[in-house]
């Protein structure tokens, strides 16, 4: 028999199974709560949770996550430092710390200016111990990479650190987007590298010796040697995952994927048993990213999503939160300190009085003094703000400065808030009691007294919240898929209308919303939410079994895929110039320029493939040959460019 392990690590559970390839079913699963400041003792914790027997069997390892995407939306990676070469910033720039120097190309590659490598050191001078990582992004890098592979020289030489440039990621255009997409790139490597490293201790310790992938944002899979340099491709990788596993699971041709976890809802299309690829690149907060996955809706809504008023209005969401009825099971103690805080405290700026805090690391070089008296307090366990704040007092540190504190810490993921979500709400109502219900209860009064409300109208109004954005998630997904344009968010009359559909219409208006397709359920807590949701859209709900740990299912499940596009364009008479996405050629005659393309794209893909863990490798080539007119009247037309695109395939090799 042939044993795979599937491991999945979220921003909330860990989910681990046992696949049988031969039978192709799951042999054993297991959950486990991950561990973001240990993530070892979680993974740990789900795979002894599996009760295999003889875990050195296991011939494969693969691993899909949610925590780059995690990273992305609430804004936490390393700093990173971004050189610009040959154009100022387009737009708004994941990282604070941007330099630029002149140089980059044209369209057709040829140089706009010199590389100015006097302004790079100085730009290096300037993000030194200021920077964990640097991206690179050259104006028109995608036609000639030459002045993105001098500086990555100069960057890896004068500073030692991680270093990525934006003509390594993708080869399609968008400065702007080629640019977010190496700075996140960049963000993410230690977020990756330290899942890696945990992983393979785990099953190192565990005697396991398989090799190990990772599944990318499109559903294949990658060895960890290319996830360490390109740890952007993870994004959407749980989804993708859980996409893949719902396929094997349902087996629906057609179906709406919903898969919703502690941080985010994600919501996928399926047609013909696969997801649609994302033409413009995948999608992460308010970053659009140039990395191919597929397209998948992400919504920061989720069992653990921050429940707060903002000016007596009840909000869910998008910031993660660790539910109150896990913390205080866990450290009984804050059940008394947060009743205190509620009595003297009320809701201001982005505080609230069922709010603690927890450290989840406890190695932060950058701290500051009073950063490191935090650390130090809350190292025995979490603690509130009121209790933070009157033993720190004596340090002379004011209220708005702690919480200011608190504020960078969080963003850095140094700490972490515990507070009211969904699935405290699901404690108090009897549908979800794993952890302790009497804090959940707690923190719905605190909530509805800020409110003015009972704890029923509380419960109900905040339910009606969650509902809502669920409802409204999977409609904008879909008129999304459908290519509209429409932002319901921002459209407040059509929202309105679907408002109405959604709370059955008013006296004399009865509408009603109908979804032809079935709706999968994905994620531990969906079968809570989903029923209603179903109803409400007047469509199928299929809960499979085993959907609570179909990204784990859909890990074991993928190939790899590698994708190279180089692109060959014509030159007055008879040359052509020939667009590598690692280098820029120049050659006198098309058909020769042409066969140069298709020759090295070749080898260059296969490598790659190789690079990322694959064998029996088939490969796939698509040309197309671009004409224009050159004398309309009598119909002549002219080779512009050629676009290849090839594609390899192959099992990972176990």
């Amino acid at each position: 028999m042939a044993f795979r392990l599937g491991i999945d690590t979220g921003g909330t559970y860990t989910d681990g199974v046992i696949w049988d390839d031969s039978e192709q079913k799951i042999v054993t699963k297991a959950k486990a709560l991950t561990t973001p400041g240990n993530l070892v003792e979680g993974i740990t914790n789900c795979l002894q949770a599996l009760q295999f027997d003889d875990l050195t069997r296991i011939q494969g390892v693969a691993l899909s996550t949610t925590l780059a995407t995690n990273a992305i939306v609430e804004g936490r990676g390393c700093e990173a430092g971004l050189l610009l070469i040959g154009h100022q910033p387009i737009a708004a720039i994941p990282t604070p710390y941007v330099e630029v120097v002149t140089g980059g190309h044209d369209v057709r590659g040829n140089p706009l200016a010199e590389l100015d490598t006097n302004g790079i050191h100085l730009a290096l001078d300037r993000f030194n111990g200021k920077v964990d990582a640097v991206a690179i992004s050259g104006y028109f890098s995608v036609r000639n990479p030459e002045h993105e592979a001098i500086a990555r020289e100069l960057v890896s030489s004068k500073l030692g650190i991680p270093v990525v440039c934006g003509h390594q990621l993708t080869t399609a255009l968008g400065f702007h987007e080629r640019t977010v997409t190496a700075v996140l790139n960049a963000k993410l490597i230690p977020v990756i590298a330290e899942l890696i490293t945990s992983v393979k201790a785990v099953i190192s310790s565990m005697g396991i010796t398989a090799p190990l992938m990772l599944v990318k944002g499109n559903g294949t899979l990658m060895n960890e040697e290319t996830a360490r340099k390109k740890p952007i491709d993870t994004i959407l990788s749980g989804p993708a995952a859980s996409v893949i596993g719902s396929t094997t699971l349902a087996g629906c041709p057609e179906a709406i994927v919903l898969d919703m976890g502690g941080t985010t809802t994600d919501i996928a299309i399926l047609k013909n048993h696969k997801p649609r690829i994302s033409p413009e690149g995948a999608m992460i907060g308010n970053w659009l990213t140039r990395v191919e996955a597929a397209e998948i809706y992400t919504y920061g809504l989720g069992g653990d999503s921050y429940i707060y008023l903002n000016n007596k209005e009840l909000m869910v969401g998008p910031q993660k939160v660790w539910p109150l009825s896990l913390v205080v099971r866990q450290y009984p103690y804050l059940q008394a300190e947060i009743q205190e805080q509620a009595q003297t405290k009320s809701c201001w700026m982005d505080f609230q009085p069922t709010d603690a805090f927890i450290l989840v690391k406890d190695k932060y070089a950058k701290c500051t003094a009073a950063e490191a008296s935090i650390i130090t307090l809350l190292a025995d366990g979490p603690h509130t703000f009121t209790y933070l704040a009157m033993r720190l007092q004596e340090d002379g540190l004011e209220e708005f400065q702690l919480l200011a504190n608190l504020r960078r810490l969080t963003g850095n993921g140094v700490v972490a808030k515990t507070s009211l979500t969904p699935t405290d709400l699901l404690h108090v109502m009897g549908q979800y009691t794993s952890w302790d219900t009497s804090a959940a209860k707690l923190g719905v009064a605190i909530m509805a007294k800020e409110l003015g409300v009972d704890t029923e109208q509380f419960l109900t109004r905040a339910w009606a919240a969650i509902m809502e954005n669920l409802y409204f998630a999977v409609i904008q997904s879909l008129l999304n898929y459908e290519g509209s344009s429409i932002l319901l968010h921002k459209n407040k009359d059509i929202k309105y209308l679907f408002q109405q559909a959604l709370y059955a219409g008013g006296e004399t208006l009865g509408l009603s919303a109908h979804v032809t397709y079935p709706i999968i359920a994905i994620g531990a807590p969906a079968h809570a939410y989903l029923p209603q949701i179903a109803k409400q859209l007047n469509c199928e709900l299929i809960t499979p079994e085993n959907a609570d740990v179909a990204n784990a299912i859909g890990a074991v499940a993928g190939q790899v895929v590698e994708k190279l596009k180089i692109l060959v364009k014509a030159l007055p008479g008879y040359g052509a110039v020939v667009h590598l996405p690692w280098e820029r050629k120049t050659v006198s005659d098309y058909p020769a320029a042409k066969q140069l393309g298709i020759e090295q794209g070749q080898l260059q893909a296969k490598a790659m493939a190789e690079q990322s863990g694959a064998a029996d490798i088939e490969i796939v080539m698509e040309v197309e040959e671009v004409y224009g007119d050159s004398n309309r009247s009598l119909g002549d037309k002219t080779l512009l460019e050629t676009r290849i695109t090839i594609i390899v395939l192959g099992r990972p090799k176990w």
